[in-house]
């Protein structure tokens, strides 16, 4: 019997996800006994977070921010990240040009479009702080599939984007962006998105889900090697209204270069990464307990673990 794997992705089918469409669609999950199915976002109309359906137990992993995991294991709740979808974050803080809003001070007193999560807008306040701005704007929830809209038509200021999306939309649409990226405002900003899962499950299928992440970097490689094809592949098994070839084709060509990290592995997540984000939102206040206590010391062995990539081969470039 095939073991069964319920994946909630965090915003609808895109190319941060090919790897996974990839292995789905070539029959790779089932070969190795594995019955996975997706679960998009915009079936309840993002009412609910992917990480809350893996704590809730109606996902067995989902793709999710890692300050997500953060905040869970700040509650009680041991999610834990198994795998790095993208190497190193190719998201930022995005302006149209004509707003004049061309560095972060300049949101004082603009209108953020915010996704509601939970660290989000202590994000951005810190960015518009460490540019010397105030760190005060007004936030506007404008739910994640109208973000991009909201933009366009001035109903805000500002959206936090990725740029191998919304970015590749803009350039085909003739729209001029700012980008405010994390780290050139001294913000060391974590992986997004990482594969996470409940550690109770992980522990007790650790096999099953080594298959899993072993078939999805091959659908990863593949991508890598023949991004037109596996932008085809994508279009054709999601099946979903947004996507359009050309797009997805030059989204694809754009984050092949992010699935892999400087070794040429897909999923490895380095140790420091996760060290530098924890202990930045420890230095700025950021991480409470459930009684609204500080959190001044975090373990962050237990956010994390490469263990079940084991196996999972390096790329040669």
């Amino acid at each position: 019997m095939n073991t069964k794997i319920r994946l909630a992705l965090d915003r609808t089918p895109n190319t941060n996800h090919t790897g996974f469409y990839v292995a789905l669609a070539k029959g790779d999950y089932e070969r190795v006994g594995l019955d996975v199915e997706f679960i998009l976002p915009d079936q309840d109309n993002y009412q609910t977070p992917p990480a809350r359906r893996v704590a809730q137990g109606n996902a067995e992993l989902g793709i999710t921010p890692s300050e997500s995991v953060v905040s869970y294991q700040t509650n009680g709740v041991p999610l834990l990240a198994v795998a790095s979808v993208l190497a190193r974050d190719v998201s930022a803080i995005v302006t149209l040009k004509e707003s004049g809003i061309s560095r972060p001070k300049d949101l004082d007193g603009k209108v953020y479009a915010s996704y509601g999560a939970r660290y989000e807008e202590d994000i951005i306040r810190q960015m518009i702080q460490n540019d010397d701005g105030r760190g005060q704007f007004v936030s506007h929830k404008s739910g994640l599939s109208g973000i991009w809209r909201a933009l366009l038509t001035r109903e805000v200021d500002a959206a936090w984007c990725w740029l191998t999306w919304e970015g590749v939309l803009a350039d085909i649409q003739g729209v001029e962006l700012n980008q405010f990226l994390f780290d050139e405002f001294e913000i060391p900003y974590g992986y997004n998105p990482v594969l996470t899962g409940h550690s109770k499950w992980t522990e007790e299928n650790g096999d099953a889900l080594k298959r899993f992440l072993q078939e999805t970097a091959a659908g990863y490689r593949y991508a890598i090697k023949n991004p037109d094809e596996a932008a085809r592949i994508l279009m054709k098994t999601a099946n979903h209204p947004s996507l359009k070839r050309n797009f997805v084709e030059q989204s694809q060509q754009m984050v092949s270069s992010y699935y892999l990290d400087g070794e040429g592995h897909w999923g490895f997540m380095h140790r420091n990464v996760w060290v530098s984000f924890v202990n930045w939102m420890i230095r700025n206040h950021l991480l409470t307990d459930p009684t609204g206590d500080l959190i001044q010391r975090m373990d962050v062995d237990a956010l994390f673990t490469n263990k079940y990539l084991e196996g999972v081969p390096a790329m040669m470039r």
